[in-house]
């Protein structure tokens, strides 16, 4: 984030973390360029790469929505589930300044503000890796333990790329 201190974003994500007892295990990696070049440096699956994105709601408002690297949003679902008729991706920076977080480095775990999670149904019973905050860093954590923590919404809002 420009103008914070370096690992202030990291920061963020562990104290939050910590604070609701979740156990993640943080791993410095090289940059990657793609999610599948990520998905290969840390030696797992394109789908074990949970993505957070942050989603705007009609109402000026946002929500993460933690999706499975090989799936993207069904937008149609989510809406549904959501109870709107409209959703939409923001541009980096209003990403940014909804949540603290450079696109990248998104998570819910630390957010600026802690906006509802609606997490794909797929992750369950699955060990994951997501973004921790910063660029050059991932964290691996249970998805059943981080949906728990975070008192997201579990269901099926996702659908192959």
């Amino acid at each position: 984030m420009t103008g914070a201190p370096a690992g202030a974003g990291r920061e963020r994500f562990l104290a939050d973390a910590a604070v609701r007892g979740l156990i993640v295990q943080l791993v410095e990696r090289p940059a990657a360029n793609s999610l599948e070049e990520a998905a290969r440096i840390q030696g797992i699956r394109a789908a074990d790469i949970v993505k957070s994105l942050v989603v705007r709601h009609k109402d000026g408002s946002f929500l993460f929505a933690l999706i499975p690297g090989d799936r993207q949003i069904s937008w149609p679902k989510l809406r549904a589930l959501v109870g709107v008729n409209k959703l939409s991706l923001p541009p980096a920076d209003v990403a940014l300044g909804a949540t603290g977080y450079e696109r990248g480095t998104i998570t819910p775990l630390g957010s600026t503000v802690a906006w509802p999670v609606y997490a794909d149904q797929s992750i369950a019973g699955r060990r994951v890796s997501m973004g921790a905050g910063e660029h050059g860093y991932s964290a691996f954590v249970d998805a059943d333990d981080l949906t728990a923590a975070l008192g997201a919404v579990v269901a099926d809002i996702s659908e192959p790329n």
